[in-house]
């Protein structure tokens, strides 16, 4: 079994999933309700995401545009967020960094934590919240 995390875009689903490429590289397939053949039960915009798929080093997306159910502009992620483990500091730093210049808004920068972990937070443009943490134990050069 591989286990995919779905999200369900408001008409910004291709622009996100090429979003997060750009952070975490990968491979990117993106498919819109236009290039699908067959009857839908419901009549979708052609240019909308289908189905798109992302797959990373330790990272598995899959997402489309939400075209029956009218949403926000963005996600909101206070019921879900993204746990991203790394062995050092220096790459959760590096990792946070990458997002904070693509313009996410770094709500907890990276620091120790009272479980002895690094751990930090920031959301993307598109409404998403990834956590950054750096396992107690893990960065012997963390301290």
């Amino acid at each position: 079994m591989h286990a995919y995390t779905y999200l369900s875009f408001p008409g910004t689903g291709a622009e996100a999933l090429t979003y997060y490429q750009y952070i975490f590289g990968g491979e990117l397939e993106l498919t819109t309700y236009g290039e699908l053949t067959g009857a839908f039960p419901f009549d979708p915009p052609a240019d909308a995401l289908a189905h798109g798929t992302l797959v990373a080093d330790g990272l598995s997306l899959a997402g489309g545009d939400d075209v029956l159910t009218p949403t926000a502009d963005a996600l909101d992620s206070h019921a879900y967020s993204f746990l991203l483990n790394y062995a050092t500091v220096a790459e959760a730093e590096n990792m946070l960094a990458k997002f904070t210049a693509s313009g996410a808004d770094l709500t907890m920068p990276l620091a120790p934590v009272a479980w002895g972990a690094h751990y930090g937070q920031v959301t993307d443009r598109y409404g998403v919240l990834w956590a950054v943490n750096v396992p107690a134990g893990s960065d012997p050069a963390a301290g």
